[in-house]
């Protein structure tokens, strides 16, 4: 499944979904790791061409961006 048509709206989904855990009052792991979902998500995205290359970005970026806010917390 290509996404090129779906990119806009998968990027404007990241960007509320990160607007909102911000303005949620949520720990710094937290938005870490929203934060590193979308922007492993996106870069899967681009790179790959494909729903399934967003997914595990998302994914890799997520467990990344926790582990990294954490141990700044």
């Amino acid at each position: 499944m290509k996404t090129s048509g779906l990119t806009p709206y998968l990027a404007a989904g990241a960007l509320c979904l990160t607007l909102g855990a911000c303005a949620a009052n949520v720990n710094t792991t937290q938005v870490g790791g929203v934060t590193g979902a979308v922007v492993g998500g996106l870069v899967g995205s681009a790179l790959t061409g494909s729903f399934t290359g967003a997914v595990v970005g998302a994914v890799v970026g997520g467990v990344a961006g926790y582990k990294i806010s954490k141990r700044e917390s």
